[in-house]
C-alpha cells in the first residue's frame, strides 16, 4: 500500500481489537510474543505509521511528570511530592501521582502503562516486594529520563537520592544505648529494601560496637497489615527475653509499638525507649512524644525535579549521571528516649 493506513484498519486486518493491536505495538506485557510479532509484521506489510500528533504527544509534549511510590499514607511520600510539585508547577509542569500500594504486579501495570507515553519523566521509589528489576530496565532502555529516591535501584545508570541510613541508624541505635537500654530490637518491613538493608547495618554496626551479639529474636520482620504488626510487637514484649529499647525503620512500626504497649504492663519509656525514622507532623503530640529521624523529604523532591527538569529542557546536553547523592537526616529526641 502506498498510502499509510490506520490502527482501527490495521486491526480489522488482523482481527483484533484495536486495543489489543496499540499495545502490541507498544510492547505491552500483556499481550503474547507471537501476536506482537503478528501485529509487527502485518504493520510493516500494510505500511501502517502511528498518528504523527499521538507520538508528538509522546516525545515530551505532555507535560507530565509522573511520581511512583509505594504507600500514600507514610508522610514521607506525601512529603517528597510536595517538594516535586512545587518545582514541577513553576515550570508548568503538572504530576501524575501512582501508587503501588507496595505489589510489585501493579508496579509493573504502572511502568508498562509509562512505556505509552503518558509522562516525560519520572521519579520512582520501588515496592517492598521489587528484587526483579527488568520491567525498569525496560523504562531506562527507552530513553525515559527516571530518577528514583529513597527506596533506589542500583542496577539502573541514573541518579538516585537517598538520605544517609546507614549513619542515622547507626546514631539512633547509639543514642538508646546512651540512654540504657541493654536489649534493642530492629522492626523492619522488607529485608529486600534498599533503606532497610543500610538502616539495619548501621543498627547493628552500634550494637556490635558494645560487644553485644545480635539475636535473631531481635530483628523482627514486619508486614503491610496493622493488626498483624500490633500482635507481632506485642509477642516480643511479651516474651521472656523482652527489649527495652525499638529502632523502628518505618514510622508505621513506631505507631504499632505504641499500640502494642497498650496491650502489655510496659510503659514508654520506662520500661521501652522508642526511635523512629519518621516524618509524621502529629509525632510531637504522642503520649510520649516519638524521638525520630526526619529525612529530607521537601528537597528529597525539589531535587528530584529540578534534575528531571534540566534534562527535559536540554535532553541532548544534560545527562543525569549514574550517583547516588546523600541529602542528611536530622534526629530529634524527644520524651519516648527519656531515661525517666
Amino acid at each position: 500500500m502506498a498510502s499509510g493506513i490506520s490502527l482501527k484498519e490495521l486491526a480489522a486486518e488482523l482481527k483484533l481489537a484495536p486495543s489489543t493491536v496499540s499495545r502490541a505495538l507498544n510492547d505491552s506485557y500483556e499481550i503474547s510474543e507471537a501476536t506482537k510479532k503478528k501485529v509487527i509484521s502485518m504493520a510493516e506489510k500494510m505500511n501502517y505509521h502511528a498518528n504523527p500528533f499521538a507520538r508528538s504527544l509522546r516525545e515530551n509534549k505532555s507535560k507530565t511528570i509522573a511520581v511512583i511510590i509505594p504507600e500514600r499514607i507514610n508522610n514521607f511520600f506525601a512529603q517528597v511530592m510536595d517538594g516535586i510539585e512545587e518545582i514541577a508547577q513553576e515550570h508548568g509542569y503538572h504530576l501524575l501521582v501512582y501508587n503501588t500500594k507496595e505489589d510489585v504486579e501493579k508496579e509493573k501495570k504502572i511502568v508498562n502503562l509509562l512505556l505509552n507515553g503518558r509522562a516525560d519523566a519520572i521519579a520512582m521509589s520501588v515496592s517492598s516486594q521489587t528484587s526483579d528489576v527488568s520491567h525498569l530496565k525496560k523504562l531506562h532502555d527507552r530513553g525515559l529520563p527516571i530518577i528514583f529516591f529513597d527506596r533506589i535501584c542500583d542496577e539502573i545508570a541514573t541518579t538516585k537520592f537517598i538520605t544517609n541510613d546507614h549513619q542515622s541508624a547507626y546514631e539512633g541505635t547509639k543514642h538508646l544505648i546512651q540512654q540504657g537500654c541493654k536489649k534493642i530490637a530492629f522492626l523492619m518491613l522488607s529485608k529486600e529494601l534498599s533503606i532497610t538493608k543500610e538502616r539495619y547495618r548501621g543498627y547493628l554496626d552500634a550494637i556490635k560496637e558494645v560487644g553485644w551479639e545480635p539475636k535473631p529474636a531481635f530483628s523482627l520482620n514486619c508486614c503491610y497489615d496493622e493488626k498483624n504488626n500490633v500482635e507481632l510487637i506485642r509477642e516480643l514484649l511479651s516474651s521472656e527475653d523482652r527489649p527495652d529499647g525499638i529502632m523502628a525503620s518505618v514510622e508505621k512500626l513506631a505507631f504499632a509499638t505504641y499500640e502494642a504497649v497498650r496491650h502489655t504492663d510496659l510503659s514508654v519509656p520506662k520500661d521501652l525507649k522508642v526511635i523512629s525514622f519518621s516524618n509524621s507532623s502529629i509525632v510531637g503530640l504522642l503520649n510520649p512524644s516519638l524521638t525520630t529521624i526526619t529525612q529530607p523529604a521537601i528537597e528529597m523532591g525539589n531535587e528530584c525535579a529540578n534534575m528531571l527538569i534540566r534534562k527535559l529542557a536540554k535532553p541532548k546536553y544534560y545527562e543525569l549521571m549514574d550517583k547516588v547523592i546523600t541529602i542528611p537526616s536530622k534526629i530529634t529526641v524527644r520524651e519516648s528516649t527519656s531515661k525517666g
